[in-house]
This record gives C-alpha cells, sequence and structure tokens, in this order.
C-alpha cells in the first residue's frame, strides 16, 4: 500500500536571528506564520584542534580551510546550536514554504545561506528581510521577496576565511616575540596603530608659548563687549596655530608678531590711556545645512559625543528599539530615506515648529563614500507615521528613550530649511605710548532664524587636548560703525602653551576609520571592544589611550607586515570584498592572490615564511632618552638604564616598574628619573629555608609585594640520575625532565615591606595557612589570610578575624569561640566602599564599588551590577562601570516566575522501529560536522 501523502498545513516557516523579534513579527504576520529565531550564527569555522583527527595533517588542518581546495571552509554546527538546528528541523517537516528573514546586511544573507546548507528545505524558499518591524515594513517585506544573494555570501565568506588566514598566520609570530595571546584582528590592528601612531605624536610634541591680549571695549552710552589683540604695527599676532608640534612657528606669507611675556606685559602697560576707534565693521551672511540622518558610524560618534555612551552600548540599545519596532535596522551606512519617511519627518516639522521650517522641496542625502553598499535606509524612527518620544517614554528604559529621542530629532531635522543668520566682525585700533599700534578683533553669530537648529544641533568633536582654548570665540556684539570712539578698559597679557594633538575618542575613531574606508559601521563597535578587551587601548575619561605592550605589537607588525597595517591597503580589501559582493570579483581568485600571491605580489604565506631574525628586546624596547629604555617585560613595563662604561661584569642595571596609570606621553625624561628615584627595593634576598635548603626572596610583584622560594634548575648529573621512569621510553637520552615544583608564595601583610620583611617573617608566610587543630565532630580548622582580609575556615564556613597579626596567634579555643557565635547574616556595620567613580550622568548619583555577598559589584543606589568576573577593581574604569550600570539600566528588572509544579510523568508510548536514513550528500561549499 503506498505511502500516504504529507498533508499540506498552508503553514510558512519564518527564521529571523533574534529571538527578541520573534513575536513582534508573529503578531503582525498573524495566522499561518510560523516565527522562530536562528539565534544568530549556527555555524562556523572550528578552531584547528576540535578538527577530526583524519583531517588535522591535511591541508585543513591548519586554518580549518582547505588551502589545496580553493579555500573550502570547514564549518561545523556551534555545539550549543545543535539543539536549535534540531528544532527548526522539526519545525520544516510541518511547514510548506521556509522564509529567511535574517538580516538584510552580508552577515545575514551568509547566516541564511548557513540554514539553507544545514536544514536541506525540500519546500520552496523565500528570502526577506524586515528592516524595520511595523505593520508596514513587515507587508513591504513581504512584497519584495528575493531569492538568496549567492554574491553576498561569496563576499562575507571571503571575508571569514581572510579574517582567518590573517589572524592565524600574524597571532603566532606576537605571541613569540611579544606576550602570549595576544591577537592580530585585520581592522583592530589598524585600529590600534591609529591609537598608537597618535600618542607618539604626543610624545614627540615640543609645546610653544605665546602672549596675547584680552580687553574690554565700551561705547558712550555703556555698552561693552570683549576683542582679543590680533595685530600690531601691521603684523598679526601669532596663535597657537601658527606652531608646529615641533615648537616651531610655521613658514608663513604673512609677517607675524610672536609675543613673548615682557612685550605683551609692556605693550598693556603703553595702551593704558589710549582711545580706540572702530576700523571695520563687516557682516557676511551665515547659512548652515542640516546633518544627514544617522548611519551607523555617526550615530555611534554622537551617542559618544552627547551621551557619553561607548559604541558598544550604543548598539546594544539600537538593537533593543529595533527588535522592539521603534527604530529601522541599526546597522547602515546609506543615509536614504524612504518617501515614506520623508512625508513623516516633513509633517511632524510643520506641526511642531511651523510650515516656515520646512524647505519647498524635500531634501535628499547622499552618502559621502561610493563604497557605502548597505540594503536599508538610514536609521530613522519606525513606521510610515513617526510616534513622538513624549509618547513612547513610557514604554522605554531610560537609556532606550534617551537614544530613540536622539534618533527622532536627526530624521526630523534632516527635512527642515536651513538655519540663517549673519556673522559680524569688527575690528578697532589704538595707537599705544611707544608709538605701537594695537589692532583687536571680535565677532560674532547672530542666528535670524533658527530652521533646523529648532529640533536639532550636531555635537563636535575637540581638534586639540581638553585644555586647547578656542582660537574662534564668540562674542555678542552692540551695533557699531567705522570711526566710532571707545574706551578700552581690563587690557590683560595672557600666556598660553600650545597643546598636542587630542587622543582619540571613540568618536573620533569612529569618524577617522569611516574617513579612511577602513572596516565597515557594524564592525566598529566590536573592534574598539576588542582593543580594550586586549589590553592594548584603555581608556580615560573619554580618551582612547594606548599601552606599552601596544607599542611593542604595532612596532613588529610595522617592521615586519608593514602591509598589512598600511591604511590604504586595509581600504582596498574592502573595496575588494565589495567587488565580490557585487559579482564583479570571484572569491577564489582574489584569496589566492591575497595569501599565496602571484607574479611580483608577495601574499601572507611567503611574508611569514620569510620573516628572518626578529629581535624580540628591540621589539620591545622603547628609548626614552640616550641612557633611559624603557622594556615591556613579562610582568609589565619597566625602565632600565644603560650601564656605565668600565662598569664590572655581572653589575645589574638600575631599573624602576612604571606605574600602569602613567600614559606613555606622561613618560618624559623628568619623570623617569623621578621613578628611578623613587623606586623601591623589588627584590631582596632573604635567606635559606633550613628545612628545604631553597632559597627564599621577596619580591615587588605587579599584584603586590610577596615572599617567595626558588627552585633551582636541575643540573645535567641531576637529570642522569632520576629513576628510568623519567626518561622518554626508557632510553637515556634525551631524558624527559620531572614536572616543575611549583614554589610556594605569600603575600606581604600590609604592615610589611620587601626592604623591612625578614627571613623569619618569610617563613612564617610560607607556612599558611596554618592548621588551629579540630573541632568536637573532627573538622579540622586553619586560618589564613585572603583578599578581603584574615580569616577562619571550618569546611564551607568562613569567619572573618580582625588583624592579619592574629594569624600567627590566635588560639584553637579561640576560634571555636568565635564559631559558637551565630554567623552574621543580617546588617554589619558600615564599610568604606572598596572604590568611588564620580557622579552617574544617567541617575546623576554617585557610583561605588562594594563588597557584597557573592563579591563586589557597582552601584548607584538604584542600579546594581556585580563587577564582571576576572575583572579587578585596579583594573576597573569609571567609564566601564557607567557603562555596565546603563547596560543593565537598560536591560530592566530581571522577571522572576514562581515555579510551576511539573505534571506526573507518564510512560513513554512505544516508539515504532526507526527507517533506515538514506545516504547523506556533501553539503555544497562546505564540509559540515
Amino acid at each position: 500500500m503506498p505511502a500516504k501523502a504529507k498533508e499540506k498545513t498552508g503553514k510558512k516557516l519564518v527564521i529571523v536571528e533574534s529571538p527578541a523579534k520573534v513575536k513582534s513579527i508573529a503578531k503582525y504576520l498573524g495566522e499561518g506564520f510560523d516565527v522562530d529565531a536562528s539565534v544568530g550564527h549556527i555555524r562556523d569555522l572550528p578552531q584547528p584542534s576540535e578538527l577530526p583527527t583524519e583531517l588535522k595533517k591535511t591541508s585543513v588542518g591548519k586554518f580549518a580551510v582547505d588551502l589545496d581546495n580553493d579555500f573550502e571552509p570547514y564549518y561545523v554546527v556551534y555545539p550549543d546550536k545543535k539543539k536549535r538546528v534540531s528544532e527548526l528541523k522539526a519545525k520544516l517537516k510541518e511547514a510548506d514554504e521556509l522564509y529567511l528573514a535574517t538580516d538584510a546586511d552580508r552577515e545575514g544573507e551568509a547566516i541564511a545561506w548557513h540554514l539553507l546548507q544545514v536544514l536541506k528545505p525540500k519546500v520552496p524558499v523565500r528570502r526577506l528581510a524586515f528592516t524595520e518591524i511595523t505593520k508596514e515594513g513587515i507587508a513591504r517585506a513581504l512584497e519584495n521577496m528575493r531569492e538568496l544573494d549567492t554574491d553576498l555570501v561569496d563576499a562575507q565568506e571571503t571575508r571569514r576565511v581572510l579574517d582567518r588566514l590573517y589572524g592565524y598566520e600574524i597571532s603566532p609570530v606576537l605571541w613569540r616575540k611579544v606576550a602570549r595571546g595576544l591577537s592580530a584582528g585585520r581592522v583592530q590592528s589598524v585600529a590600534t596603530r591609529l591609537v598608537v601612531e597618535r600618542e607618539r605624536e604626543r610624545m614627540a610634541f615640543i609645546s610653544a608659548g605665546y602672549w596675547d591680549i584680552k580687553g574690554t571695549f565700551a561705547t558712550s552710552n555703556g555698552e561693552s563687549f570683549a576683542a582679543k589683540l590680533s595685530a600690531v604695527d601691521g603684523a598679526r599676532v601669532a596663535s597657537g596655530r601658527d606652531f608646529d608640534d615641533r615648537g616651531q612657528l610655521k613658514t608663513a606669507r604673512t609677517k607675524l608678531a610672536h609675543l613673548d611675556q615682557a612685550s605683551a606685559e609692556s605693550l598693556v602697560a603703553n595702551l593704558a590711556n589710549t582711545d580706540f576707534a572702530v576700523t571695520s565693521v563687516e557682516d557676511k551672511p551665515y547659512t548652515r545645512r542640516p546633518a544627514a540622518p544617522f548611519t551607523t558610524s555617526t550615530l555611534q560618534q554622537e551617542a559618544s559625543r552627547k551621551l557619553r555612551w561607548s559604541s558598544k552600548l550604543t548598539m546594544q540599545i539600537a538593537q533593543r528599539l529595533y527588535e522592539n519596532g521603534y527604530i529601522t535596522y541599526m546597522r547602515t551606512d546609506s543615509v536614504f530615506l524612504s518617501n515614506e519617511a520623508v512625508t513623516a519627518a516633513r509633517k511632524q516639522a510643520t506641526e511642531l515648529y511651523g510650515a516656515e521650517s520646512v524647505p519647498d522641496k524635500p531634501r535628499v542625502y547622499k552618502a559621502k563614500s561610493d563604497a557605502a553598499q548597505e540594503a536599508h535606509e538610514a536609521i530613522r524612527p519606525a513606521g510610515d507615521m513617526f510616534r513622538r518620544p513624549t509618547d513612547v517614554r513610557s514604554s522605554l528604559s531610560k537609556d532606550e528613550y534617551t537614544l530613540y529621542e536622539l534618533i527622532w530629532k536627526r530624521t526630523v531635522a534632516s527635512q527642515m530649511a536651513d538655519a540663517k543668520g549673519f556673522t559680524a566682525t569688527i575690528k578697532l585700533a589704538g595707537t599705544a605710548s611707544d608709538s605701537r599700534v594695537a589692532e583687536f578683533s571680535a565677532s560674532g553669530t547672530v542666528i535670524t532664524f533658527r530652521g533646523f537648529l529648532s529640533a536639532y544641533e550636531e555635537g563636535k568633536d575637540q581638534e586639540r587636548s581638553e585644555n586647547a582654548e578656542s582660537e574662534n570665540a564668540e562674542a555678542r556684539l552692540p551695533q557699531l560703525a567705522t570711526g566710532q570712539q571707545l574706551a578700552g578698559d581690563e587690557l590683560t597679557a595672557l600666556g598660553h602653551e600650545t597643546t598636542p594633538p587630542a587622543r582619540y575618542t571613540e568618536a573620533s575613531i569612529v569618524a577617522e576609520l569611516e574617513k579612511r574606508e577602513i572596516g565597515r559601521p557594524s564592525t566598529y563597535a566590536p573592534t574598539i571592544s576588542t582593543i580594550m578587551d586586549r589590553g592594548y587601548v584603555t581608556k580615560r575619561g573619554g580618551a582612547l589611550v594606548p599601552s606599552w605592550i601596544a607599542f611593542s605589537v604595532i612596532r613588529l607588525l610595522e617592521e615586519h607586515f608593514a602591509q598589512y597595517v598600511d591604511y590604504d591597503f586595509t581600504a582596498r580589501l574592502e573595496d575588494d570584498l565589495d567587488e565580490i559582493a557585487k559579482g564583479q570579483r570571484a572569491r577564489t581568485d582574489w584569496l589566492n592572490l591575497f595569501y599565496f600571491g602571484k607574479d611580483n605580489s608577495e601574499g601572507l604565506k611567503h611574508v611569514v615564511e620569510n620573516l628572518g631574525d626578529i629581535d624580540a628586546r628591540a621589539i620591545n624596547s622603547i628609548k626614552i632618552t640616550d641612557d633611559i629604555t624603557l622594556r615591556v617585560g613579562k610582568f609589565g613595563p619597566y625602565l632600565e638604564r644603560a650601564l656605565p662604561e668600565g662598569a664590572e661584569e655581572g653589575t645589574e642595571p638600575q631599573r624602576a616598574n612604571v606605574p600602569e596609570d602613567l600614559a606613555p606621553d606622561e613618560l618624559t625624561a623628568e619623570k623617569a628619573e623621578e621613578l628611578f628615584a623613587n623606586s623601591k627595593v623589588s627584590e631582596k634576598e632573604l635567606g635559606v629555608d633550613p628545612e628545604t635548603g631553597r632559597k627564599i626572596v621577596a619580591k615587588d610583584g605587579r599584584y603586590g609585594a610577596y615572599v617567595t622560594e626558588v627552585i633551582p634548575e636541575l643540573t645535567e648529573a641531576e637529570i642522569a640520575a632520576l629513576p628510568v621512569e623519567y626518561y622518554k621510553n626508557g632510553k637515556p637520552k634525551p631524558p624527559k625532565k620531572p614536572a616543575k615544583v611549583k614554589p610556594r608564595t605569600g603575600s606581604l601583610f600590609k604592615s610589611m615591606s620587601v626592604e623591612t620583611v625578614t627571613l623569619e617573617d618569610a617563613l612564617k608566610l610560607l607556612s599558611l595557612p596554618r592548621v588551629l587543630g579540630t573541632d568536637a565532630e573532627g573538622e579540622e580548622i586553619t586560618v589564613q589570610n585572603g583578599r578581603f582580609g584574615p580569616y577562619l575556615k571550618k569546611g564551607s564556613d568562613s569567619r572573618s578575624i580582625e588583624s592579619e597579626e592574629q594569624i600567627f596567634t590566635i588560639t584553637l579555643d579561640e576560634a571555636l569561640a568565635i564559631y559558637a557565635q551565630p554567623k552574621q547574616r543580617g546588617r554589619r556595620a558600615a564599610v568604606p566602599p572598596l572604590a568611588e567613580f564620580g557622579v552617574d550622568p544617567t541617575s546623576e548619583k554617585n557610583i561605588v564599588v562594594k563588597d557584597g555577598r557573592f563579591g563586589p559589584y557597582i552601584t548607584d543606589g538604584v542600579t546594581n551590577i556585580t563587577v564582571p568576573r576576572g575583572t579587578s577593581l585596579e583594573e576597573l574604569t569609571r567609564d566601564q562601570a557607567i557603562e555596565l550600570l546603563a547596560d543593565k539600566r537598560a536591560r530592566g528588572p530581571v522577571k522572576r516566575t514562581a515555579a510551576k509544579k511539573a505534571p506526573a510523568k507518564k510512560a513513554p508510548a512505544k516508539k515504532p522501529a526507526a527507517k533506515k536514513a538514506p545516504a547523506k550528500k556533501p553539503a555544497a561549499k562546505s564540509t559540515e560536522k
């Protein structure tokens, strides 16, 4: 009897990326659709160590990419996604159509392709993307279904393989020559280079001094304004912009008057009773256009400037707004707005700011970069009718509301009229008693029509450090006429110092990466997070400060992999990937050229195999002065002074640790001498342990002072005398050395130092934990020193004691008396916070770190978040604390549901015998585990 045909259900299975979108999309799609999520990628390249044994020695083994077969990737399903895949396969069996609705970018296209390869659907497949999760957006997506774009998939796969080849070839060189655990990502290396180069500029910068004069001038009717000296005897007064970074005046076509303190103060004195007159009044029309709607990059920049948010936090909150239907897709480099969006923006601008605030024709924006290629609109409020911020305030968290309001304002303002006005510049002059003619100037902008400024004004990055003074400060100016007499008052000579180039902030480095067309907007947030997580960059306030290890990494890359950290080369890679995405270039040809090279072009493989000798000591050394060098060591950076000529053999050079919070540009010759002068004894030999015969030393380590024993290396004779089990295969050569004995260590008490600790103290510290005895049940009680102070331990029951000195004096009876008391779980005496970080910009309450029952946590008195595991209090920064609190605040309170009683289990139904599965065909373009 023939098998019964599968009954059609009419169901359409829709697979999106994020579970957060499922409910919203299902609500709009209604009956007949089953919406589920892949939860991001379902498979990827494994680590080479995870490959099957039979593949490890093949051309696949090094990268999990088949170098001999057109760089074919070997994909495996993530272990934690196997259940998800099984669930999607089960749902697909009940469906008549499959809709792959992952995000509409290269990454989303690749996820859709991987789903297709793994699910192997036997029903019709459609590709669609929801650029906004609204009723209108869902309807438009269903009207514009298409086939999977294999060119986009090829581009994403090329990028993935490229990053694997790049990272796995270059990173091991960093491990050998700089430090283990470092990585050399393609875009992150270039971003780190930008930060390091800016710090080099600051280190080489030589400040220059210059003086000017400011004064207050008044009309006969008492109106006053401030003006600044602009010229002396017709020569323009030199200002900060006239000096180069070496402190020298730049070559100028016009004659400059460089005032020093003496000349500026004498001019003030000689102008004491001078009459001034207006020499010119100039008005120029002023017009300012609104900024384009947000792209991923400009959203990150503006959130950094105005909200002090990291790129990572901005994208997390934007993701939630998109998934819940408040904004359009947040990964885009397009500034295009749909006709519906333009109409909505113009309508709201008219309603809120009047018809005159909207131009006659809609504004059309074009991306600055020809490489802009994502298939989306700009980031804007979702829907064909925008919801005003006041309409959504109650349904959003504070941070979500803040970001939505920013996006709404920018979008509405982008369709508003130009701001108009005029800029007035006034010049006035007077002759000093020493015959010098001093010319002063003042300028101010008057806005006569605010236009888009009524809704929004874009923030700006500082071009110099926070101490830089604006050269073009505006002033409120009275109505003046040429020849009008003025009285000068409060003339003051002011001295200035030129300032070094400002460090990058998250906003400015994102802008720089975009300007250079390096990477894609969607990669900027993870790139910045990665270089911070790797320890290449830290944040000081909002500025990005490179670590010394970043200097070593970049020096190695510049000297031996110059092509791969070249800014233009990295930008051209993006152009090449765009060509692959458009079907204009073959993926395999490009990867062959990149890795193996061709003709006169050397590939990455050739470069790595022909590196020659790399002097690790030179790579990790930075000259501070002629005789002082900074070394990047295993336990952190330190200074080393060169030995003088004629020094005795075996003389150790003078060394000093460099504080972790000292920025590279602050390590001047004077600071280096100060560190040498204040350096503590970093290591001191205390004597020999009479029981073991081992040498005991005290050291000043990265995490505090400690004592340890020195385990001597075995001599050849001692190795030869080892029992036979230590030898390889029972043969005398080469012998297998025994496992290294771990030396005992002990942290010094707070009352001790490397200089004062004795051998007796050290032996006591090395003897810890100290066993006091047992209780009535025979359970052992010990006393020891811990992270949060000295304590007793009995099984899992720990009790604090009063002081470190008690560790060696407390008796068993005293310990039993402490355990006889009930354990204090209620209110404890108030203790000072472990750290303080000032006022939170969102809650406006003080941020502190406290010691909680489950470890240290950050709080502003309203929101609490545990300090992430692996982050020490010494490493925790104010910016990290603000970001962690903001992220916790945005997630909202944890929803707790009462546990339901599980129903009684029924005996499982007897399963029919399983049918033999047909032989599997190999998956196209990949191998799946």
